[in-house]
Protein backbone atom coordinates (compact mmCIF):
# COMPACT_ATOMS: atom_id res chain seq x y z
CA UNK A 1 0.00 0.00 0.00
CA UNK A 2 1.28 3.47 -0.51
CA UNK A 3 2.42 6.26 2.11
CA UNK A 4 0.65 9.03 -0.06
CA UNK A 5 -2.69 10.35 1.17
CA UNK A 6 -5.63 9.54 -1.43
CA UNK A 7 -7.64 11.75 -0.20
CA UNK A 8 -5.02 14.36 -0.89
CA UNK A 9 -4.66 12.95 -4.25
CA UNK A 10 -8.80 13.49 -5.18
CA UNK A 11 -9.22 16.45 -3.10
CA UNK A 12 -8.09 18.35 -6.74
CA UNK A 13 -10.82 18.35 -9.24
CA UNK A 14 -9.49 17.75 -12.14
CA UNK A 15 -8.14 14.56 -11.17
CA UNK A 16 -11.54 13.52 -9.96
CA UNK A 17 -12.30 14.08 -13.58
CA UNK A 18 -9.27 11.97 -14.76
CA UNK A 19 -10.93 9.10 -12.13
CA UNK A 20 -14.18 9.49 -13.37
CA UNK A 21 -12.80 9.02 -17.30
CA UNK A 22 -10.98 6.28 -16.35
CA UNK A 23 -13.29 4.54 -14.63
CA UNK A 24 -14.97 4.12 -18.20
CA UNK A 25 -12.07 2.53 -19.43
CA UNK A 26 -8.28 2.63 -19.80
CA UNK A 27 -6.96 5.81 -21.94
CA UNK A 28 -3.91 7.15 -22.96
CA UNK A 29 -2.66 10.53 -21.60
CA UNK A 30 -3.19 12.58 -25.02
CA UNK A 31 -7.45 10.61 -25.15
CA UNK A 32 -7.44 12.18 -21.65
CA UNK A 33 -6.22 15.51 -22.15
CA UNK A 34 -9.08 15.88 -25.49
CA UNK A 35 -11.91 16.52 -22.73
CA UNK A 36 -9.86 18.55 -19.96
CA UNK A 37 -9.17 22.37 -20.02
CA UNK A 38 -5.65 21.26 -19.15
CA UNK A 39 -2.56 20.48 -21.02
CA UNK A 40 -1.04 17.28 -21.71
CA UNK A 41 1.95 17.99 -18.86
CA UNK A 42 -0.65 18.71 -16.85
CA UNK A 43 -2.75 15.65 -16.86
CA UNK A 44 0.43 13.69 -17.04
CA UNK A 45 1.32 15.69 -13.77
CA UNK A 46 -2.39 14.26 -12.14
CA UNK A 47 -1.88 10.96 -13.18
CA UNK A 48 1.50 10.73 -11.65
CA UNK A 49 -0.41 12.09 -8.12
CA UNK A 50 -3.05 9.14 -8.74
CA UNK A 51 -0.63 6.53 -9.70
CA UNK A 52 2.43 7.54 -6.68
CA UNK A 53 -1.31 6.86 -4.28
CA UNK A 54 -2.07 3.62 -5.83
CA UNK A 55 -5.24 5.15 -7.61
CA UNK A 56 -4.39 4.40 -10.72
CA UNK A 57 -1.78 1.71 -12.64
CA UNK A 58 -0.50 2.17 -15.54
CA UNK A 59 1.00 -0.45 -18.19
CA UNK A 60 2.70 0.22 -22.06
CA UNK A 61 2.22 -0.83 -25.49
CA UNK A 62 4.64 0.25 -27.74
CA UNK A 63 5.23 3.65 -27.26
CA UNK A 64 1.86 4.54 -25.46
CA UNK A 65 1.31 4.08 -21.59
CA UNK A 66 -2.20 3.37 -20.98
CA UNK A 67 -3.83 4.32 -17.47
CA UNK A 68 -6.36 2.96 -15.43
CA UNK A 69 -8.58 2.71 -12.10
CA UNK A 70 -7.06 0.71 -9.73
CA UNK A 71 -9.99 -0.82 -7.35
CA UNK A 72 -7.33 -2.26 -4.81
CA UNK A 73 -6.10 1.54 -4.30
CA UNK A 74 -9.52 2.55 -3.11
CA UNK A 75 -10.05 0.13 -0.35
CA UNK A 76 -8.15 2.45 1.78
CA UNK A 77 -10.82 5.34 1.13
CA UNK A 78 -13.78 2.83 1.11
CA UNK A 79 -13.01 1.98 4.61
CA UNK A 80 -12.97 5.33 5.84
CA UNK A 81 -16.51 6.42 4.02
CA UNK A 82 -17.89 2.73 5.22
CA UNK A 83 -17.63 3.98 8.75
CA UNK A 84 -19.90 6.48 8.02
CA UNK A 85 -22.59 4.57 6.95
CA UNK A 86 -22.03 1.51 9.45
CA UNK A 87 -24.20 1.19 12.79
CA UNK A 88 -22.41 2.51 15.78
Amino acid sequence: MSSIDPFGAIADPHRRLLLEELRRGEKTVSALAEGLPISRPAVSQHLKALLDCGLVTVHQEGTRRFYAVNPRGFDRVSLWLDQFWSEP
